[in-house]
């Protein structure tokens, strides 16, 4: 098929890519329409322009410009120029553009690609997130004799573990190891280590580690043992990460600053501040200096464990080391002081990046919003939060998100409608969390018919999306507002939606049953929560014990207590009171007795003392 000089085989036909940056190649009015005129025009532009024009494309017009130019020059360029064209257009994440030119260069040119250009092009769907088109490129090879190499099975393994379809990225591998259907090379082990890293598989990533150790000519890097190190801190196996580091001094393989940083960062989220300390003189013994990253993990997980002071120390270490602090530091750090409620200063932080050159990004404002939100300064809260537009940053659905819930929790009701209407007026779609936040401040302000006329429109408007949070959310209040019956029946609709329900379903069923005294119904809920394998947690035991101790059945409490006692589970503040007053109407029940006795003995004694 052919439309104004382009040609489509059945695949390249097929693709769902249609548009570049919004505007259709094929549009009439587009200044870029190749038409066979322009390929039988004798070209007098000078190869070697043509490569430095190639060499300062800035834009997507830049490079259609010196593509018609190069497919206009007799005879045809050698492929390398377009090729080097190909990479331009990449460089410039203009995925969609650069698939539509190497179709026109394999349809209308003669067929001009090699195995760069459809290496470049496979690249270019696997970006695109279709690594099912780059795998019909790849019978493109055979059938135009050429040989797939290292970097075009790299750049399918690539494309794979980017769509988190890890078992057909582990069967490519085998098959290319088994078939031995290239030379792998460090960056081929280095994709696949990678991606079973991200996707969480770091026993396996191990097990490819060893595997490059015991072949021969490819052994791990530097890079390699890296990631692996990252993912065991990642997974909180911090001592099995320091083993592979000094695994990797006694195989003369010096780690990087990537190596220390990632094992700095795990180190200090588990608290063990004197290790990183002693790694952090270690590294600059070794004449590794911390980067900007190393130092802003350390803010960060000083901050997470309350060391904010330490933290702000750290930042003028960076100074005194000749490191930059970034905006991330500056954001770890604003979030330390809005962690321990110290606003006035999180934002002195934030307020001295304007001396220097550093502009708040969107995560630092929404840090700061979601600090004054929490300490219920939600007038503090909105100034920043309309300040952002001045400042040249838009609020995202997170930052709407935040600003909502703390208008909710302010009582500012009217506020909250107002800002979730703004929301979708500005182009932002709603989210999860927004339409929990929605519900929720709805139900807590004794809203529910609005809250019901909601989760309504969601149910209609969301099909297949919505989530079994928002009836739990409606559930729950329709309970406090002595609506079982309400409840009752949005429980039984649920699995004819397509919802499972979840602990919290069944512990707030569970639980308004229990302020009804419906004891055995609770009891039922609890069997058949067990029989559809969703475990009760403290919540819902704490929900039916108090239900059978209010209700006299002393001797079904203590059995519940025995069989939460067994998981590990605590009883909570409320039903511990509840015991100790019963202890005292009762006149020593001896099942309460045995509970408290079992719970807390000192406590049972001090209240026989002062009895």
């Amino acid at each position: 098929m052919k439309i104004k000089g382009f040609c489509f085989g059945h695949f390249l036909s097929s693709s769902p890519i249609t548009h570049v940056s919004g505007k259709s190649l094929f549009s009439s009015n587009s200044p870029f329409i190749f038409t066979s005129q322009h390929f039988g025009t004798k070209s007098v532009a000078n190869r070697e322009k043509m490569k430095l024009e190639l060499g300062n494309i800035r834009n997507l017009d830049d490079a259609f410009r010196s593509y018609e130019s190069l497919s206009r020059m007799r005879p045809l360029p050698n492929v390398k120029l377009f090729t080097q064209l190909l990479s331009s257009v990449v460089k410039l994440k203009e995925y969609s553009a650069a698939i539509y030119i190497f179709k026109d260069m394999s349809c209308n040119l003669g067929g001009l690609v090699d195995e760069y250009t459809m290496t470049i092009a496979i690249n270019c769907y696997c970006l695109s997130n279709r690594v099912d088109y780059g795998f019909s490129i790849l019978g493109w090879f055979f059938k135009r004799g050429f040989v797939p190499n290292v970097f075009t099975f790299s750049t399918l393994l690539k494309g794979l573990f980017r769509e988190d379809r890890i078992n057909e990225a582990q069967g490519l591998f085998r098959k290319m190891v088994k078939e031995e259907l290239c030379e792998l090379s460090v960056v081929t082990y280095g994709t696949v280590i990678d991606g079973l890293c991200k996707a969480g598989n770091t026993p396996m990533a191990i097990e490819m580690l060893r595997l490059m150790e015991k072949g021969r000519g490819c052994k791990p890097n530097t890079n390699v043992y890296s990631m692996v190190i990252d993912s065991l801190c990642k997974d909180k196996m911090i001592d099995s990460a320091l083993k592979l580091f000094d695994e990797m001094s006694e195989k003369g393989i010096p780690p990087d600053v990537v190596t220390y940083s990632a094992l700095i960062c795990g180190l200090c989220n588990l608290s063990r501040w004197s290790e990183a300390k002693m790694l952090i003189k270690k590294m600059i013994d070794c004449k590794i200096n911390p980067d900007v990253l190393t130092f802003s993990a350390l803010i960060d997980a000083l901050c997470k464990e309350g060391l904010v002071d330490e933290a702000k120390e750290v930042l003028q270490i960076m100074k005194k080391h000749n490191v930059t602090p970034n905006v991330i530091s500056y954001s770890a750090l604003i979030d330390g002081y809005c962690l321990q409620g110290r606003m006035d200063e999180a934002r002195n932080v934030f307020n001295s990046l304007a001396g220097t050159n550093i502009a708040p990004d969107i995560w630092s404002y929404n840090i700061l919003i979601n600090g004054y939100c929490k300490k219920m300064k939600i007038d503090d809260a909105m100034d920043i939060f309309r300040e952002m537009p001045r400042k040249g940053v838009q609020p995202n659905v997170t930052t709407y998100n935040t600003i909502l819930q703390g208008l909710f929790r302010g009582g500012r009701f009217s506020d909250a409608l107002e800002i979730f209407d703004e929301l979708q007026a500005v182009g932002l779609k709603p989210d999860f969390y927004t339409y929990c936040n929605m519900l929720d401040g709805l139900c807590k302000k004794g809203q529910v018919e609005r809250a019901l006329l909601l989760l309504d429109a969601l149910e209609r408007r969301e099909v297949g999306h919505f989530h079994i949070a928002y009836y739990n959310i409606v559930m729950d209040c329709l309970i406090k507002a002595k609506k079982l019956d309400a409840a009752r029946a949005i429980f039984k609709d649920l699995v004819s939606k397509g919802l499972e329900p979840n602990v919290v379903t069944y512990s707030t069923m569970i639980n308004g049953c229990c302020q009804n005294g419906l004891l055995e119904e609770a009891k039922d809920l609890l069997v058949k929560m067990e029989q559809e394998s969703v475990l009760p947690n403290e919540i819902t035991y704490n929900s039916i014990i108090q239900g059978n101790l209010k209700g006299g059945r002393y001797e079904d409490a203590e059995k519940l207590f025995e069989e939460m006692d067994a998981k590990g589970f605590l009883l909570d503040a409320s039903t511990f009171e509840l015991l100790l007053g019963l202890l005292e109407t009762t006149k020593h029940n001896p099942i309460i007795f045995k509970m408290i006795q079992k719970l807390a003995p000192g406590a049972l004694k001090q209240k026989l003392r002062a009895d």
